[in-house]
Order: C-alpha cells, then structure tokens, then sequence
C-alpha cells in the first residue's frame, strides 16, 4: 500500500533499482539525482517523479527539501550507496583517496537534510584493511548527528534474486527515546530452493540473428563475437569456466594453470538449474566472467543481465551497450531493494504507533 507520508530521495541513484523496489515496497520516491546522463536518461523514462543530473557536490539540502514540499527533518529516507575507490584491493599506493569526499558530502547531505533514516550500499571490499577506514569515518560523523546504525551483509539470493550477490547495508536512525525501530529483512530463501538462471531467463526466445533488438524485448540483442570465440565457448559446458577450453585454444595468458593465472570464471557459462554469479558492470561479455548464455553459444544479452537482476521487461534502459550494461550491474537488484522497503515501511509505522501511544500516555498520565 502506497504510504504518501513515507517519502524518499535517491542520490547516487542510477537506472533506479533502488529506486523501484522502495517504491514497489510502498515508500513515496519524491527524487532522485546521478552525474550519468545515460542512467538519469533511463531513469527519467521509468519513474514520473523528477530525476536531476548532478553530483552529489553540487546538491544543496535545503534546495532539495524545497523541490519536494519537506521541512529538515520531515524527510522519511536518504538512500543511496556513495561509490569510493579508496578500499579497491586492485589499487595501489596511499589508502586516502580524493574520490573518498563523496563520503563527506553524503555525510553533509545527511546533516542537511536530517533524515529519519538513511541508508547506504556498498560492495563487501568497505570491511577490506581501506574500507575499514571509510565506514569508520562514516559512523563517526552520522553518531555525531544522533544517528544509531546498523551494518549487515546482504546475499540478494537470500530474498528472491537469481544471483548470488552480496553487498554491504548500513542503516542509520534517529532513536526515538533512546529506542530504534528497523530490523533487516529476513531471508526468505535457502540454497536449495534459491531461485535459478532458468527460473529468470528461460521463457525467453533467441535474440535476432542480425544482431537487431528483438521486438518484443526491449534490449535482447546478440552481440558480435569472434569465430574463435564462438569455438572456445561451445568447448565449456553449464557452470564452467575457460580451463575446460582446450589449451591450443587458450589465449597465451591462460595456458597457465587456473590457479597461477587467476580470474578463472573468465569464458565461463552459466547453469540453468543454479543462481548466477554476481552481475557485474561488464556482463555483457563472457571473456570478463561466467556470462555466457547456459546452452547457446553466445553471451548473455542486455535483457537477460536485466532479469537476472529482476529488472522487468517493461524497465527500458537508454545509452549504449556499455552504459547500459554498467547501469544494470551496478544496481541494488529491485527486488532486494523491495525487502529492504518493506523493512523501512514496518519501522516508519512502529515509529508512528510509539509516538501516538507516547502521547496518550502524556496526556492520560
């Protein structure tokens, strides 16, 4: 049921996915701002509330709280998942990075606005030796503000998605009399009954040969492969990975041991009957990862990443093959996101019934 008291502003929001399983969850979206003006322009074509095309450096609180109709502290959610490089185990030298200001300024943004709550997403590497050093600096300056927090990591099979795909939730609440209110969802699947790559993609027909949009779904397209390519994947059977590629094959820095050359779900194919991996911002070739199509000799197309992210096939998602591969792997598959807005919905009523009951107690006592 849709609560118009529930409301919600998105940063760092993306094509939405976030975005949509709040408000499949019944919260009030009322905005949402990105600096990617492909995802802003996908956005913009999927929800009918307004969408901004700004950093986060450029957004003023009491400008936002303006443009929906709110006063500090009226506000019910800020979410959204800061993106910081500092903590990437790939990155080398000082552990500061500039990039990491855009922690501050969602801290800014945070005090700003004064939310009921907030909520930030971010991959599993912020408990990593770097990003231990981020969600201290996070907590820090949100327990200043009053706020209480809660961190967990969240698997998306857990709740419904065909994709094991985990990724760090911090919540944070202003306390009510010392008490808090929100619980993360419980899981609603276990491993042997998780939802499966055929469960998501199965029903859907071979894409066009001629490598066009198939009219019915939006972003079903066959991309170009290389007939060595087509040859080295037809090698590799369902769940597999490039050491079943025959090694006279193998491109010359995989003729080494899986184990020494590393990245071993490179050429690799998904199962029908098991979650995908992780959908990644480059899922659109199976030479980055385990991306290829279960039976056909192909990768997996734009639209089958959307499903597997439980994106529907009226979502529609706007710039090229690599924005939009990169908006969809980035996204808070919706419906994780819609499990987490159920969480928030429960709380913000409890919240609602503890004041009236406060009050009366004021008034009869």
């Amino acid at each position: 049921m849709y609560e118009k008291d529930f409301t919600v502003i998105d940063s760092f929001s993306g094509a939405g996915g976030l975005s949509l399983g709040l408000q499949q969850a019944g919260l009030n979206i009322k905005l949402a701002f990105d600096n990617n003006k492909y995802a802003v322009e996908t956005y913009g074509k999927n929800f009918r509330h307004p969408v901004l095309l700004e950093s986060i450096e450029n957004i003023n609180g009491n400008d936002l709280l303006k443009s929906v109709g709110l006063k500090r502290g009226e506000l019910s959610l800020l979410a959204g998942g800061p993106p910081c490089q500092g903590f990437s185990v790939q990155r080398r030298g000082e552990d500061k990075d500039a990039r990491n200001s855009l922690v501050l300024e969602y801290a800014r943004l945070i005090e700003e606005l004064k939310p009921t709550f907030f909520l930030m997403e971010n991959v599993t590497g912020i408990k990593n030796k770097r990003g231990a050093s981020y969600v201290q600096e996070i907590l820090e300056l949100v327990t200043k503000m009053g706020y209480h927090t809660q961190m967990e990591t969240l698997n998306a099979a857990d709740y419904g998605v065909p994709q094991s795909r985990k990724r760090v939730f911090i919540v944070g609440e202003k306390p009510i009399n010392d008490r808090v209110f929100f619980e993360f969802p419980k899981k609603k699947y276990q491993p042997e009954n998780y939802r499966t790559v055929r469960d998501a993609i199965f029903d859907l027909p071979t894409p066009p040969e001629d490598f066009s949009d198939h009219p019915l779904y939006p972003n079903h397209r066959k991309e170009r492969l290389s007939e060595m390519n087509r040859i080295r994947i037809s090698h590799v059977p369902q769940g597999g990975g490039r050491e079943f590629i025959p090694e006279e094959l193998r491109l010359e820095c995989h003729k080494v041991s899986v184990e020494k050359a590393g990245h071993r779900y490179v050429y690799g194919r998904l199962a029908w009957d098991e979650p995908a991996g992780t959908i990644t911002a480059r899922f659109d070739s199976f030479t980055r990862g385990k991306f290829a199509h279960p039976v056909e000799n192909r990768s997996i197309t734009l639209r089958e990443g959307a499903r597997l992210q439980t994106f529907k096939d009226d979502f529609v998602f706007s710039g090229t093959k690599v924005e939009v591969a990169k908006q969809i792997g980035n996204a808070v598959p919706p419906l994780l996101a819609e499990s987490l807005g159920y969480a928030f919905t429960e709380a913000l009523r409890k919240r609602k019934e503890f004041n009236r009951s406060e009050n009366r107690a004021y008034v009869y006592n």
